[in-house]
């Protein structure tokens, strides 16, 4: 199953996020993905292990297990390299967008990127391509440049359709607001906003924006994050909620299962994390029942409103305020 995106391409409604793994563990994880069905990786600069997927997705093309026009992969731009973006437009010298792009491109191991993404719409101090830390003030607050505006950033990236090193650009973490502005801006429309969209944290409006100009949603975070959120963040995890879990038990299905199937009734990508093989199988087995209208409602109805993903903690100013 895929969504068509505004330029015609297909994005699988189904992906596998690979936040927070590395090394051995993703290239197994990534094989075994693909012997599943997934077609889908959602990859970011910031996540520090691009370069261990594109050793995942060589190995998998040179033995035959897939073709690379078989898969739709997606990365995104760091808060760096928004910033490294905008200030080479900024002075008329789109050579370093080009490097940033080129840069993942080649840690992918990858001729060209089906999605590029810019990851949060804000420009940081610039730290040198390749580099993703958060540069933090002396307070340990996160250095923003407020001369670098989100319009330059994203015609550096519509210039990066044009080169053909990307085939689709979108944003993530944008607003109503900021997607707004960036439909009035773009030359290149944003193909896809990639933004938490769950059970708890429905932000029905924005899904609904976005669809109705064009514009696919992906949930990241789709299933709240889960364990690993309610750990990092202190965030309460939709998959223990009683009418998800009356759900789980009547398809006789797992809680994530339907909350998968319920973000793809929504007619959003959802891309869920997992480092575990059955849960990988798990979440990939979601086309097999279907929720009904009144099912879907009653879902509607156990929205808290809850950011569950709060990266606040680790830059000291919260982007969402």
């Amino acid at each position: 199953m895929a969504i068509t995106l505004n330029n015609g391409f297909k994005m699988p409604a189904v992906g596998l996020g690979v936040w927070r793994m590395e090394g051995k563990e993703i290239r197994d994880l990534i094989i075994n993905a693909i012997n599943i069905g997934y077609r889908h990786f959602d990859c970011a600069a910031d996540y520090k292990n691009e370069a261990e997927v594109g050793e995942a997705l060589a190995g998998a093309f040179s033995t035959g297990l897939v073709k690379r026009e078989d898969l739709f992969i997606t990365t995104k731009a760091s808060l760096i390299f928004n910033q490294e973006f905008s200030f080479s437009l900024w002075n008329s010298d789109h050579g370093h967008v080009v490097e940033a792009c080129k840069d993942s491109l080649k840690k992918l191991r990858l001729d060209y990127l089906d999605l590029y993404l810019v990851h949060f719409p804000v420009a940081t101090k610039h730290t040198g391509v390749g580099a993703t830390a958060s540069a933090l003030d002396e307070d340990g607050v996160l250095e923003i440049d407020t001369t670098i505006s989100l319009e330059t950033t994203w015609h550096a990236m519509e210039e990066l359709v044009s080169m053909g090193l990307v085939r689709s650009i979108g944003i993530s973490n944008y607003d109503i607001f900021l997607t707004r502005d960036c439909l009035a801006y773009s030359k290149v429309k944003p193909a896809v906003n990639q933004i938490e969209t769950h059970p708890y944290f429905q932000r029905d409006s924005l899904v609904k924006f976005c669809q109705k100009h064009g514009i696919c949603v992906t949930a990241h975070t789709p299933l709240g994050g889960a364990a690993a959120n309610s750990e990092l963040f202190g965030s309460v995890s939709c998959l223990d909620d009683p009418v998800l879990k009356n759900l789980a038990e009547k398809y006789k299905k797992t809680v994530a299962q339907v909350v998968l199937r319920w973000g793809i009734q929504r007619n959003t990508v959802v891309i869920p994390k997992t480092s575990k093989l059955e849960r990988l199988n798990e979440n990939f087995q979601v086309f097999d029942f279907e929720l009904t209208k009144e099912e879907m409602d009653l879902i509607k109805k156990v929205d808290r409103k809850h950011r569950t993903n709060q990266p606040a903690k680790f830059w000291g100013v919260d982007l969402y305020a």
